[in-house]
């Protein structure tokens, strides 16, 4: 059984479906191309430390869905579970930040996470994102929430929503994590098990907390905006004047905390109702202090991430991205021997044009290389049949009108023209 069987959480993309993928692939590189981003790849596994530090221990990420092993040397690796760390990580070993500042770049790949697998959701997915590093600059906030609605917008998305926050920075939560310890502590006993272990370790991560018996307590926390310094909340309004300015709708959600420990300031999220409690179809948000705890210098930075999976079922539900049938361009219809030596000889020319062109591997007769073309969807059929070939021509038949014509094999350019 485990032979013929995926593992769970995994998908196969398979032909006729993958189309989806790679027509979404282009219209996110040519967003990010007109944005100025440049690709990065990252290994799909690193060191684990990364992901303790960067993402935070008090996660659950790190807590409950890393998937870490020991290697043959006696390191402990893990799978990437995320994008921003690993381009951190890559941005200091190979100095990046030595050339023109900021630094733009996007990542296409998959990601892996032990969760429950639902819909949209698997343990290996494919995460689009970007990160800018080394600019403070509030329209760059405002830039990483823009280009994944252009994506959106590119791919005939409507009807989604922007949530926009602010968690300040170190200083500033000092005092809000205080409050929310003193607000939280005489409840506790309502909160959920999560809720309980995170209360002194990381009280901010409360708010995201999901269990509705949590929520009534949630809904009277103590309100962030309340507790941010001069220099956050001027940021965050210049974020907001930016938004105003380019017409881009949002909401202020004041439990929006992310569930990564890096963020700093602006986050947000952008979710789709239609996908129900799961609904969020990106996220990211500012990280000024990530580059200094992973070992360089400060280095404010800012970023975001699609999970592609979700991002295609939102689509779906509005019969969005719908790419076209492929089709070869021509079926070869050939009678074994001489006939098919000179259907592979053809076969060859066309495609080193960049012709999809298909042929029988199967020694079949030729009404079922007939049936075969039909069920390729073929543009053309060409039968290389006896008469044909003696002349040094090939029939071409047309499978969308039935008409025929001969074409002289010698001219293979002109054949070329007729199918393209």
């Amino acid at each position: 059984m485990a032979l013929t069987t995926r593992p769970r959480g995994t998908n196969d993309i398979v032909p006729g479906e993958i189309e989806l993928w790679l027509e979404l692939e282009e219209k996110i590189r040519q967003v990010c191309h007109a944005y100025g981003y440049q690709e990065i790849r990252t290994p799909m596994f690193e060191h684990t430390e990364l992901f303790q530090r960067g993402i935070g221990d008090t996660t659950d990420i790190v807590e409950k869905e890393m998937y870490t092993f020991v290697d043959r040397g006696q390191r402990s690796i893990t799978l990437r579970p995320e994008g921003t760390a690993p381009v951190v990580r890559a941005y200091l070993e190979n100095k990046l930040g030595s050339g023109a500042l900021p630094v733009k770049v996007f990542y296409y790949g998959p990601m892996f996470r032990y969760e429950r697998p639902q819909s949209g959701r698997y343990r290996q997915f494919t995460q689009f994102g970007l990160e800018v590093l080394g600019s403070a600059d509030p329209l760059l906030d405002v830039e990483t929430i823009v280009l994944p609605l252009e994506v959106y917008k590119a791919c005939g998305l409507t009807g989604f929503t922007v949530e926009l926050n602010s968690i300040g920075c170190a200083s500033c939560r000092t005092a809000y994590r205080e409050e929310l310890i003193a607000y939280f502590e005489p409840q506790v006993d309502g909160l959920c098990s999560n809720c309980k272990s995170r209360l002194h370790r990381n009280p901010l991560r409360l708010l995201d907390c999901k269990n509705e018996s949590c929520q009534p307590i949630l809904n009277g926390a103590p309100n962030i905006a309340d507790y941010l310094c001069d220099d956050c909340a001027d940021h965050f309004t210049q974020v907001r004047t930016y938004l105003d300015a380019l017409e881009i709708s949002y909401k202020i959600n004041p439990r929006l905390v992310r569930g990564f420990d890096y963020y700093t300031r602006t986050v947000f999220e952008v979710t789709y109702s239609e996908l129900g409690s799961q609904n969020a179809i990106g996220a990211g948000g500012r990280y000024d202090g990530l580059v200094e705890e992973c070992g360089g210098e400060h280095t404010p930075a800012v970023g975001f991430a699609v999970g592609v999976e979700r991002l295609l079922l939102a689509l779906k539900t509005q019969d969005k991205l719908q790419a076209g049938a492929k089709r070869p361009s021509a079926y070869l219809v050939h009678f074994g021997g001489e006939s098919k030596i000179k259907a592979a000889q053809v076969a060859y020319f066309l495609r080193s044009q960049s012709l999809w062109v298909e042929l029988d591997y199967l020694d079949r007769s030729v009404r079922a290389q007939m049936k075969a073309a039909n069920r390729f969807g073929s543009n053309y059929v060409l039968v290389f049949g006896e008469t044909e070939l003696a002349n040094n021509q090939v029939l071409i038949r047309n499978m969308s009108d039935g008409q025929e014509q001969l074409q002289i094999l010698d001219e293979l350019t002109e054949l070329m023209k007729i199918l393209a």
